[in-house]
């Protein structure tokens, strides 16, 4: 395979809310690069890019695709990305690997959440941004409005580049704004086009466009600002020239209109992607860091390879996939590398590119490129390969916290091991995926982005590793503590021939500040009880403490006092006190008004104005509290303190509430005591009295 200098690359990923058209989109690029005969289609599941057994059976995408061609004399190296957010992490990688975002805008909508949050992304990368509107040949699509909708969001800098000239059904006609053209595409989704100037109002639209372009490309640079005040305008040379600084800049955001199912407009899009769109060239010095945590520099023209890798996954017969981009230097066929993530060198067994699933050999990774490494032994999502001589660590992806909990049971005993590697396959595969054996409910836990990612989830580890699952609501984690003082004696006397066993204990217990914990005293005096008995008598009070006295729930927050007790010279010794510790705690605790405190998350939900009084009537009915709120543009972020045990699924109705339009995170905050009437209520279900 040919190898491509920097700067005749575009490392691009295509990203947007779902049903956008982005794998659409991609399928008519390679068709119009003459890498496909014909386009797939999402219901047949035949695209490219929609290859896992998960995405045709769902008709949507799940995974981040590696898609390639060549235009000319380019190579684009296309990342299509799921549109559910779900599956984030796909899209995170993606981005943190590309040189600009290409948003996909559903013609029909307009923006959505998923648009705003890949936006906002891109931002944080710092990678330019495209738009594509895309599904022109829907009825009741309305281009200029969708148009306003993308300025107010995202900026008077966002400017179309190909207007629709019969938007609908039916839809064949484009104005394209750099050539002032006309351009009449065939029906038969060929991609074929008939050119001719624009005439009439098409020609003063173009004009007016025109303008507002050269005033946008004049503001990137001082020399063309000062020609455009004198001249009142710029030459063709001029404007050309301008146009890819003032797309790294965004003070120009390029808009296209398609219809990716009729191959409308792509050519032109693609063909504006390789005079303009950013190559690596543009992000030529990146930030690392060394081993030792300072601030490095790695350059384009470094000699020495720097790689990050973006995305992990195992294919059936082929082994495990690393998705890599290279910042320097250039890698081949077994060098080796050093994980400078793990500490550990890597040979490099084979280096792919890839067309979807399909796999095309290459003899060299070099600077600037996207390509895979197959087989490496201990490398992750996340990961920096580099060479040994220079040791350093790129950024990594930092992923949003999960949002929805399940609790796993294996429906099969004897699959436990086989469910272990395969929680840790897919952990590593994708990070936003976690599992946790929660020691205090002795429950297994996995957490995703929504319930379409459990499920998912659920399928991959019975495809992949034959594992049936179940997954049901998580036990909330309460917590057992006391509203008084209270203290008790405890005498354990056992005699049933030979060495007997007794001790005494006299305990007080107090409550403790929140989130204290036990704190164990001993304030004995004199000769009643040997001191050595002091580590027997605080382990019988962490066993009752662990098991729960009043609902099988760990105890916390509270302070005790061993202060006396009795002892025999022959029959005392360590479990006699492990006994009658445990028994004295238990009967102080009961004495002491026992209660049981409930875990609060901190939750922040991001909701459009029209929800607002749904979800905030939703909250109030999961005894929720709102802290506060802001703006964010047509957006509200509601921050709010509620209940864990009143939070499952919330994503899922979350959701429902607001048309799809709703994303909320958590974390928790703190303990607190469960009300009263709720109280009894939990206590009948964990003990089952």
């Amino acid at each position: 395979m040919k190898t491509f200098t920097p700067d005749l690359i575009r490392n691009f990923a295509v990203v947007g809310h779902q049903a956008s058209g982005k794998t659409l989109l991609t399928e008519a690029m390679l068709m119009s690069a003459g890498v496909l005969k014909r386009m797939g289609s999402i219901e047949a599941g035949s695209t490219a890019s929609d290859y896992h057994a998960s995405e045709k059976e769902r008709q949507i995408s799940i995974h981040a695709s590696l898609l390639h061609c060549n235009w000319m004399g380019r190579k684009f190296n296309v990342i299509d990305t799921p549109g559910y957010l779900d599956f984030i992490s796909e899209g995170l990688g993606a981005l943190r690997v590309g040189d600009f975002a290409l948003v996909v805008v559903n013609a029909s909508n307009g923006p959505e959440l998923g648009t705003d949050q890949v936006w906002d992304y891109a931002g944080q990368y710092g990678i330019p941004k495209m738009i594509v509107v895309n599904g022109l040949d829907r009825e009741h699509v309305d281009f200029d409005a969708v148009v306003e909708d993308l300025r107010s969001r995202y900026g008077s800098q966002v400017l179309p580049m190909t207007v629709p000239i019969n938007p609908g059904p039916g839809f064949n006609q484009l104005l394209d704004v750099m050539r002032s053209e006309e351009i009449d595409y065939a029906p038969d989704a060929s991609g074929k086009f008939s050119e001719k100037p624009a005439q009439g109002q098409w020609k003063e639209r173009v004009q007016t466009l025109h303008r507002e372009l050269i005033e946008y490309v004049a503001e990137t640079d001082d020399g063309l600002l000062e020609t455009f005040f004198e001249q009142g305008s710029l030459s063709e040379d001029q404007l050309r020239a301008g146009v890819h600084a003032a797309i790294q800049s965004q003070t120009f955001i390029p808009v296209f209109a398609t219809s990716a199912t009729q191959n409308i407009g792509v050519a032109r899009l693609m063909d504006f992607i390789a005079k303009y769109g950013s190559s690596p060239v543009d992000r030529k010095v990146v930030q690392a860091e060394d081993l030792e945590g300072q601030a490095v520099e790695v350059a384009l023209k470094d000699p020495d390879p720097t790689c990050y890798i973006f995305k992990t996954i195992s294919e059936p017969h082929v082994g495990e996939l690393s998705f890599c981009r290279m910042y320097s230097g250039a890698v081949q066929s077994g060098i080796e590398c050093f994980n400078s993530s793990r500490g550990r060198a890597e040979k490099i067994a084979a280096l792919y590119t890839l067309q979807g699933h399909q796999r095309e050999p290459m003899a060299t990774l070099a600077a600037g490129d996207i390509g895979v490494m197959v087989k490496l032994k201990d490398t992750h999502t996340g990961d920096t390969l580099c060479s040994p001589k220079r040791k350093l660590r790129l950024p990594a992806v930092r992923y949003p916290k999960p949002n929805i909990h399940g609790a796993l049971r294996v429906l099969i005993q004897g699959d436990e091991d086989k469910l272990a590697e395969g929680l840790a396959t897919l952990h590593e595969e994708d990070p936003t995926f976690l599992f946790v054996n929660n020691s205090e409910t002795g429950q297994m836990v996995i957490s995703g982005q929504g319930e379409l990612h459990l499920e998912v989830i659920r399928g991959r580890l019975k495809r992949r590793f034959n594992v049936d699952i179940e997954l049901t609501e998580p036990r909330v984690p309460f917590r057992e503590t006391i509203s008084t003082r209270a203290e008790a004696r405890y005498r354990h006397k056992k005699q049933s021939g030979g060495a007997g066993q007794f001790a005494e204990v006299w305990m007080r217990i107090e409550p403790g500040p929140r989130d204290s914990g036990l704190i164990f005293t001993e304030s004995l005096v004199g000769q009643n009880v040997d001191r050595v008995f002091v580590p027997s008598v605080e382990k019988g009070v962490l066993a009752a403490a662990n098991e729960g006295i009043l609902a099988s729930c760990r105890v916390t927050d509270l302070k005790i006092d061993f202060y006396d007790g009795k002892m025999h010279p022959v029959d005392s010794k360590d479990i006699a006190f492990q006994i009658a510790g445990k028994e004295a705690f238990r009967q102080a605790f009961k004495d002491a008004r026992p209660c049981l405190l409930e875990p609060i998350l901190d939750v922040e939900i991001k909701v459009p104005d029209a929800y607002m009084g749904d979800v905030m009537g939703d909250i109030s009915s999961r005894r929720g509290r709102i802290q506060g709120m802001d703006s964010d543009g047509r957006f509200q972020v509601i921050r709010a303190q509620i209940p864990q045990m009143e939070m499952y699924r919330y994503s899922t109705r979350l959701r429902s509430l607001t048309g799809g339009r709703g994303l909320h995170s958590e974390q928790f905050s703190h303990y607190e005591e469960l009300p009263k009437e709720a109280e009894m209520r939990v206590i009948q279900s964990l003990t089952g009295v």
